[in-house]
C-alpha cells in the first residue's frame, strides 16, 4: 500500500513538472485525464489562473491599470460544462471614463483519435449584456465543449479606475491548481491589502526599481512658437505584490450558503494614498461615514430627493383627509408600486432621473425608491433613503461607494425602521426580497449623518398547520388540513404560487408531500398582499403507515416530517445563511382503528443548540382512540457562524430522528 501512495505521489509530480501553462500550451495528458487526482468528484477544475497588473501612462489618460488575466479550465463531466461560460465586468462612470478589453482570446481543446483539434473563440461567441448605466457585461460562450475538454482564455483589462480594482480570486466551487498573481504599483500609489477567505494566503512584497519613457506636449515659449511633442524617461521605484497559490480545494456548497462567493479565498487592494514628487499627498482611506455622505450629496442620488414638483398634485389627492402615518404610508406604498415599473437595472444612483422615470413609469432601484423617499417626505413621513450591498454584490471588505448597489426607503419611527422596497410588485410593508436581506444597510439622513440599520426581519417567519386524520382499512391515512403562512413564508407562498393554474398548484404541493394525493385544495388571500395566507386541503397519505406482523407502525408526523438534513458537510469554513428567522408548529390528530391500542410512543423532548440560535419542542400523546402531536420547530438568528456548524448538525439530526419516530400500535386481544 505505500508503494502504491509512492507511486501515485511521483506520477503527481511527474505531471506537475511537466505541464506547460503558456498559452496554447495544453498537453495531451491534460486531455486525458478523467478526473482531478485529488478530488475525483469535481466536474471541473481550473489549472491554471494568472493575473499580472501593471501600471501604464499616457498624456491624456495619466496613469491607469492594465491587468491580464489567463485561464485554463478542465471539464470532466457534463455538469461542469457551465464553466466554458465566462463573464467580464467593464465599468464606466459618469464622466465618460470607462474600463477597455483588449487582446481577448479563447480556444477549445479536444484529443480526437489522439490528436489535438482546437477551435477557436469567434466574435458569435462573445456579446455584452448591459447590467447598468455604470456596467456592461461581456459575456463568452466558448465553443465545441465536451467532457474531457480543456479551454482557454486570455484577455487584457485597461482601467482608468485606481482605486476600484476587482477582486483577485483565488479559490472556486471546483478546484484549483496553481494560480498566480503579481500586482506592481509605482510608488506614488500606496495600496493596502485585504484577505478574504480560510485558505491561507501568503503575500510576497517586493521592490524594484522602473523606467518608463514620459511623454508630454511642452508650450510655446520664446524660443518655440508652437506646441511641441517631447519625450523623457523617468526613474521610479515600484510596490509588488505576489502571490503563489497550489491545489486550492474546492469551496463545497451546501443549502443555506447565501452568497458563497463571499467567503472563497481571494485578495483586494484597497488605496490607501497617492504622493507624487513635489505635490501635496492625497488620502483615499475613507470611512462608511464619508462614503454615505459622498453618495449623498451626488446630483443622482440627493439631488433627486429634492425634487417633487412632478408629484404633488398626485399625492395630494392621494392622502387628502389622511391624518395617520401608518396610512399615508400604505397609500404612497401602494401607488408607487402601481404607478412604476423596475426595468431591472441595479445601482444606487439614477441613469434618467426622477422626473423622466415618473412620466415614463419605468426605472433603476435607485430611481424608483428615491421617488418613494421624496413621496415620503412631501406627505410629513421621517423618511430617507437606505444603501444596500446585495448578496451577489458580497459584503464589503472597507468602505468604498462600490460596496453598495442598490437603494430602498425606510421610515424612522422611535427605535425601529420601516423598510420599503417598491421595485417588486408583489413587494409587501418590512418584507424584503430575499437577496437585500445581506446583513446591515446604511441609511442617510438630510442632515448627512448616517448609521446602520439591520436588514433582518424583527418576527419570524410563521407556518402553522393542523391535521386531523384517521386510519382506514388499507393502512392509508386521509383527513383534511388547515395551514397559515405569513411573513417571508406567505412572501415565498404567493412568489411560487400565485401565477400557477389550479393543476400544477396540485401537482407543486403533492412534490413536497410524499406519497400523499390532495383534493379540494383552497388558498385564502394568496392573491392580497399584506395578510397572511392560509391554506386547505384534502389527503389521503399512503406512506405513513407500515403493518409488520400484525403490528401499525404509524409516523405521526405525516408528510410533515422531514427525511433528511441539509447539513452533511464534514465541515464548513462558511456560515449560515437562513435569510430570515423562522418558525414552524403543527398540530396533528389521528383517530386510530378500531380494534386497536398503543404498544409504544414516542418520549416528549425538547432540545435547542447555541444560545438560543434554534429550539425544537415534540410531545406525542394518546388520548381516547386518537394520537395527539404537537411540535415546534425554530430558528432564531438568520445566520449561523461555522463555528456552530457541528452543533447545528447535530440539532437537525436529533430533529430528524425525532420526527421519524414511529407510534406503535397492536391490536386488542
Amino acid at each position: 500500500m505505500k508503494l502504491k501512495f509512492i507511486f501515485v505521489l511521483f506520477l503527481l509530480t511527474q505531471v506537475s513538472i511537466s505541464q506547460n501553462f503558456k498559452y496554447g500550451k495544453v498537453s495531451k495528458e491534460e486531455l486525458m485525464e478523467k478526473e482531478h487526482p485529488l478530488d475525483p468528484s469535481a466536474n471541473a477544475a481550473v489549472l491554471y489562473r494568472e493575473y499580472k497588473t501593471h501600471f501604464e501612462h499616457t498624456e491624456s489618460e495619466g496613469f491607469f491599470l492594465v491587468t491580464t488575466v489567463q485561464e485554463r479550465i478542465k471539464i470532466y463531466k457534463k455538469e461542469g460544462f457551465h464553466w466554458a461560460n465566462k463573464k467580464i465586468n467593464q465599468y464606466q462612470s459618469s464622466g465618460g471614463r470607462k474600463e477597455k478589453i483588449t487582446s481577448l482570446k479563447g480556444h477549445t481543446y479536444n484529443l480526437i483519435d489522439n490528436k489535438i483539434e482546437d477551435d477557436k473563440l469567434k466574435k458569435t461567441g462573445i456579446f455584452d449584456e448591459k447590467a447598468s448605466k455604470y456596467l456592461v457585461r461581456k459575456k463568452i460562450t466558448m465553443p465545441n465543449i465536451k467532457e474531457g475538454s480543456v479551454i482557454e482564455i486570455k484577455y487584457t483589462i485597461q482601467s482608468p479606475f485606481k482605486n476600484n480594482i476587482d477582486e483577485y480570486r483565488f479559490q472556486e466551487k471546483i478546484p484549483v491548481n496553481k494560480v498566480k498573481m503579481s500586482f506592481e504599483a509605482p510608488e506614488y500609489f500606496n495600496y493596502k491589502t485585504h484577505i478574504k477567505g480560510w485558505v491561507p494566503v501568503k503575500i510576497i512584497n517586493d521592490r524594484r526599481e522602473r523606467k518608463m519613457q514620459y511623454r508630454y506636449t511642452s508650450a510655446p515659449t520664446r524660443s518655440q512658437s508652437t506646441y511641441k511633442a517631447e519625450s523623457t524617461e523617468i526613474t521610479f521605484d515600484e510596490n509588488i505584490f505576489k502571490v503563489l497559490l497550489n491545489d486550492i480545494p474546492s469551496m463545497k456548497e451546501e443549502d443555506y450558503a447565501g452568497n458563497i462567493e463571499n467567503y472563497m479565498s481571494s485578495l483586494k487592494l484597497e488605496l490607501s494614498f497617492t504622493k507624487f514628487p513635489g505635490s501635496v499627498g492625497e488620502n483615499y482611506s475613507t470611512s462608511w461615514e464619508a462614503v454615505s455622505k459622498t453618495i449623498y450629496e451626488s446630483e443622482a442620488f440627493g439631488g433627486e430627493l429634492k425634487k417633487e414638483n412632478y408629484f404633488k398634485d398626485d399625492i395630494d389627492k392621494l392622502i387628502k383627509g389622511i391624518s395617520n402615518q401608518n396610512e399615508k404610508i400604505s397609500r404612497i406604498f401602494e401607488y408607487v408600486k402601481t404607478k412604476m415599473n423596475w426595468n431591472k437595472y441595479y445601482g444606487c444612483f439614477t441613469d434618467d432621473g426622477v422626473k423622466k422615470s415618473f412620466k415614463q413609469g419605468t426605472g433603476n432601484t435607485a430611481e424608483i425608491n428615491l421617488m418613494l423617499t421624496a413621496m415620503l417626505r412631501y406627505a410629513g413621513i421621517n423618511a430617507n433613503p437606505i444603501l444596500i450591498s446585495q448578496k451577489d454584490n458580497g459584503i464589503p471588505i472597507f468602505p468604498t461607494i462600490n460596496g453598495f448597489d442598490y437603494v430602498i426607503s425606510g421610515v424612522e419611527i422611535k427605535d425601529d425602521v420601516i423598510l420599503l422596497d417598491v421595485t417588486d410588485k408583489q413587494a409587501e410593508i418590512n418584507i424584503l426580497k430575499t437577496n437585500l436581506l445581506n446583513w446591515k444597510g446604511r441609511i442617510i439622513r438630510k442632515d448627512r449623518s448616517s448609521t446602520w440599520v439591520s436588514l433582518t426581519p424583527k418576527k419570524h417567519a410563521m407556518f402553522n398547520e393542523m391535521i386531523n386524520a384517521k386510519i382506514n382499512d388499507d393502512y392509508s391515512i386521509s383527513g383534511n388540513a388547515q395551514a397559515r403562512y405569513s411573513g417571508h413564508f406567505s412572501k415565498n407562498i404567493r412568489d411560487e404560487y400565485k401565477l400557477l393554474s389550479e393543476e400544477d398548484i396540485k401537482k407543486q404541493l403533492e412534490k413536497e408531500k410524499g406519497e400523499t394525493e390532495l383534493n379540494n385544495i383552497e388558498f385564502s388571500d394568496l392573491n392580497v398582499l399584506n395578510k397572511p395566507i392560509s391554506l386547505k386541503f384534502d389527503f389521503e397519505n399512503t406512506d405513513a403507515v407500515e403493518e409488520i406482523s400484525g403490528k401499525l407502525y404509524v409516523t405521526p408526523l405525516l408528510f410533515l416530517k422531514r427525511k433528511e438534513s441539509p447539513f452533511n458537510l464534514e465541515s464548513r469554513n462558511y456560515p449560515v445563511d437562513f435569510e430570515y428567522t423562522r418558525k414552524k408548529r403543527f398540530m396533528i390528530n389521528i383517530e386510530i382503528p378500531e380494534g386497536y391500542e398503543v404498544e409504544i410512543i414516542p418520549e416528549s423532548s425538547s432540545f435547542s443548540f447555541g444560545k438560543n440560535l434554534g429550539s425544537f419542542r415534540y410531545n406525542v400523546s394518546m388520548t381516547g382512540n386518537k394520537i395527539q402531536l404537537s411540535s415546534e420547530f425554530s430558528i432564531n438568528s438568520p445566520w449561523i457562524d461555522s463555528s456552530e456548524y457541528e452543533n447545528l448538525k447535530g440539532f437537525y439530526q436529533l430533529v430528524i430522528e425525532k420526527q421519524n419516530e414511529k407510534v406503535v400500535l397492536k391490536k386488542i386481544e
